[in-house]
């Protein structure tokens, strides 16, 4: 593949990154975007509830196995190794726009606040999505989506490794990322039976997800690492170890 190729599969896999990721904050905040979590007309709900749970375990799928070594390894004798990252964030894309697309509505109401209670709920909301993205930038955001790999392939350099490094929320817990979702997921003023799905189904998800990662560092920075687990947290704050 050539260089600038890779470096423009690169930006559009980005740029597919962005628009699903703005388009999810409308989604489960169900404001600016045509279709959200409570929108459209609601099928039965043992169908509903079927067709979210599978769109929920394909997206969890693809995002766990397309990140462990030995996919990584085997993917990369198909397609060039600087493209491996852009290629993952591509494929999980599509993955969250098929989720979005395909979802079937369940509004029934859980819980309602207003007042105090809903501003406070709706400030966590986005309090989560501003932790997310924060902790995305205090390790590598670029390495994380891909651009730093393509841009060093054009400029005929290698990529050079990711040094542990534990900034500002990392000295906090372990996974701020994961932290930040689940706040955005949590936090709702109006909780239906399909947000309520999405934030049990999506915890699950992380809570597993977060133990097979948790591997994956260990066996990337060693002792480093294991100190590391040792005096901070995973993923609640002054937790005691």
């Amino acid at each position: 593949m050539g260089r600038w190729v890779a470096l423009l599969y690169g930006l559009l896999a980005y740029l597919a990154f962005l628009a699903a990721s703005l388009y999810l904050i409308g989604f489960l905040g169900n404001f600016f975007v045509p279709k959200s979590i409570d929108s459209g007309a609601p099928a039965a709900p043992p169908v509903a509830l079927a067709v979210n749970l599978g769109l929920l375990a394909l997206f969890a799928l693809q995002h766990s196995v397309m990140a462990r070594p030995a996919f990584k390894r085997a993917w990369t004798r198909l397609i060039p190794e600087p493209i491996e990252r852009s290629s993952y964030v591509l494929a999980s894309s599509l993955c969250l726009a098929l989720l979005i697309w395909q979802w079937r509505p369940m509004p029934r109401v859980v819980w309602s606040v207003s007042g105090a209670a809903a501003l406070t709920l709706s400030a966590l909301f986005w309090l989560g999505w501003l932790i997310q993205l924060a902790s995305t930038f205090l390790v590598s955001h670029f390495d994380l989506f891909g651009l730093r790999q393509v841009s060093a392939y054009l400029r005929g350099r290698a990529s050079p490794p990711i040094a542990f490094v534990t900034p500002l929320f990392y000295r906090l817990v372990r996974h701020p990322l994961y932290v930040g979702f689940l706040l955005a997921f949590w936090a709702a003023p109006v909780m239906t039976v399909g947000r309520l799905v999405f934030a049990l189904a999506t915890t699950i998800y992380i809570l597993i997800a977060v133990r097979i990662e948790e591997r994956d560092l260990v066996d990337a920075f060693g002792e480093t690492y294991r100190r590391y687990q040792r005096t901070t947290p995973m993923l609640l704050p002054f937790a005691k170890r």
